[in-house]
């Protein structure tokens, strides 16, 4: 199979479990030592724990995914490393607010054996035009 397909259906795998709140399968389209860097964050995040950590905080304060459309994908290979760029509209709800997300999001895939997983997430803000 083609590599740029493969890490298409990986990032839609990631993306498509983000959407639907599904913890377990979110987690798992990243490697272990994963690192993130979100606009809401003081500071990056180094590995997977410290963002599930984290998300599992989050949950328990309210927050909860409605619903994540991906478009403007854009994917670029580097030999065993693959650049996935898009844009994510989001909707979540925190404490039973709903709220609309405008990002921009960068995805380093690395290959695992015949896997592709997620070794870092870039999230930003989209400036209005």
């Amino acid at each position: 199979m083609d590599q740029t397909l493969q890490v298409s259906q990986a990032a839609a795998e990631l993306v498509a479990a983000f959407a639907s709140n599904d913890t377990q399968r979110y987690f798992a389209c990243f490697s272990e030592d994963a690192s993130f860097v979100f606009h809401t964050l003081p500071q990056p995040l180094f590995s997977r724990q410290q963002y599930q950590t984290l998300w599992q905080q989050w949950q328990a304060d309210g927050f909860k995914v409605l619903d994540c459309q991906s478009s403007n994908a854009s994917i670029t290979l580097q030999g065993d490393l693959a650049i996935f760029i898009h844009d994510v509209d989001t909707r979540i709800s925190l404490n039973g607010e709903e709220q609309q997300l405008a990002e921009r999001e960068t995805i380093l895939f690395r290959r695992h054996d015949c896997r592709w997983l997620a070794c870092h997430e870039h999230l930003s803000v989209v400036s209005p035009a």
